[in-house]
């Protein structure tokens, strides 16, 4: 079972930067479509970005477009979620999770289909 890895998160004020980390020891993650997804207190898990696995088309939540970029690292062991201009509302615990599908980027990245998921890392924006 192949296991993937955040991390990168902590505290930050509002307006502030994180970025995080998804790797899984071992593996090289180009052949992969991944994505992040966050779950806040209190609220359903949703998806935030994802990077699919050829060509390398991404998808960005309404909520972070134009603060969030998601990019592979140059050795493709490991995906980034640069995070910029955080909020309060950006508080949650943030998933990496993959698969290796061929369809449509939104099946590709949509939570039912990823087969492999990391434990979270979590992100607390506040003054």
């Amino acid at each position: 079972q192949l296991q993937f890895v955040e991390s990168g998160g902590g505290l930050v004020q509002p307006g502030g930067s994180l970025r995080l980390s998804c790797a899984a020891p071992g593996l090289t993650l180009d052949s992969y479509n991944i994505g992040w997804f966050r779950q806040a207190p209190g609220k359903d898990r949703e998806g935030v970005s994802c990077i699919s696995r050829i060509g390398g088309i991404t998808n960005y939540a309404d909520s972070v477009k134009g603060r969030f970029t998601i990019s592979r690292g140059n050795a493709k062991n490991t995906v980034f979620l640069q995070m910029n201009n955080l909020k309060p509302e950006d508080t949650a615990v943030y998933y990496c999770a993959a698969n290796r599908r061929l369809d449509s980027i939104q099946t590709r990245c949509a939570q039912s289909t990823m087969n492999y998921w990391g434990k979270g890392t979590l992100v607390t924006v506040s003054s």
